[in-house]
């Protein structure tokens, strides 16, 4: 049997926030238009992101 294990680095708001330049208001409308990765529920109210995600929407905005 292969075991395949994918590496999946989740990343919090003031990451996120780091890693665009784009303030918090301006991430959540973009979630709310589509043009932007949605958050997951971590634990509570807690939400991350999957930083492939962040790294690939950067990229594509690069591009």
């Amino acid at each position: 049997m292969i075991l395949c294990f994918l590496l999946v680095r989740i990343i919090r708001l003031k990451d996120v926030i780091g890693s665009t330049d784009i303030a918090r208001s301006t991430i959540y409308k973009l979630i709310g238009e589509g043009r932007f990765p949605k958050p997951f529920p971590l634990i509570g109210r807690s939400v991350g992101w999957v930083e492939s995600e962040i790294h690939e929407w950067i990229r594509g905005r690069i591009a």
